[in-house]
């Protein structure tokens, strides 16, 4: 229960930054919830009738009424609770905007150049796609900037929309740097992003809901090891 009568029930895949970022909403703002673990390969008719369009993860279920995509689940967890734990966007119209702005560039340009950096078809593919990551992180660098205002996050002195959307990536991140032997967020190019990821990662909150690294691992070698069998045959 959520308090004041309200059930909550969140449709999720362990893996997943998006599902990822509302269990951290979900705990920032202080709500219990009941966690639906999905088979993505066997999905359940929950999941097919609660998100018909898209059979995507993450749902949130609110008294039985289903709320699909994270960032959007994000707002409305902040509308529809207004009054519980921490506030997730600012009230100021403009920063509310601004955090809006920069939180679909994380999911519209620095998560898709990943996904290239990561999965390209080729090894120019995958060059370009690393190109591109560099110069968003680059850009989100001064997001930071502008949205923090010299302050530990881009919510100021606390955690907000856009920590959880960029934060939620933080493992995946770790996972990859482990497995290429770089460092994404590199003190030398992007000293703010850096310094702001090591005080994200070591924060209650994310220390209790981020996947373990190693177990991230494990899971794309997986993947890439299926993709190649496929790829072969």
């Amino acid at each position: 229960m959520a308090g004041g009568g309200d059930e909550l029930k969140l449709l999720g895949m362990w893996a997943s930054p998006y599902v990822l970022r509302v269990k951290l909403a979900l705990s920032l703002k202080g709500l219990d919830y009941e966690y639906v673990e999905e088979d993505l390969k066997n999905k359940s008719e929950l999941l097919l009738s609660s998100n018909p369009v898209n059979k995507k993860v993450p749902v949130l279920i609110h008294n039985g009424k289903p709320v699909c995509e994270s960032q959007i689940i994000l707002q409305y967890l902040d509308e529809a609770f207004p009054d519980a734990g921490a506030t997730l966007l600012p009230a100021d119209p403009h920063e509310r905007a601004v955090a809006r702005f920069w939180a679909a560039f994380c999911d519209d340009t620095i998560a898709k150049a990943s996904q290239q950096a990561s999965s390209g078809k080729t090894e120019e593919e995958k060059a370009e796609g690393e190109k591109k990551v560099v110069e968003a992180l680059e850009k989100m660098e001064v997001g930071l900037s502008e949205c923090s205002k010299g302050k530990p996050f881009f919510g100021g002195d606390t955690v907000g929309y856009v920590d959880i959307v960029l934060g939620s990536f933080l493992a995946w991140v770790r996972a990859g740097d482990a497995m290429k032997g770089v460092k994404r967020f590199d003190p030398a190019t992007t000293p703010l992003l850096a310094a702001w990821a090591e005080r994200f990662v070591e924060l209650d909150v994310a220390k209790a809901a981020m996947p373990e690294v190693d177990k991230l691992i494990e899971l794309a070698m997986a993947r890439m090891a299926g993709a190649a069998a496929a790829a072969t045959n």
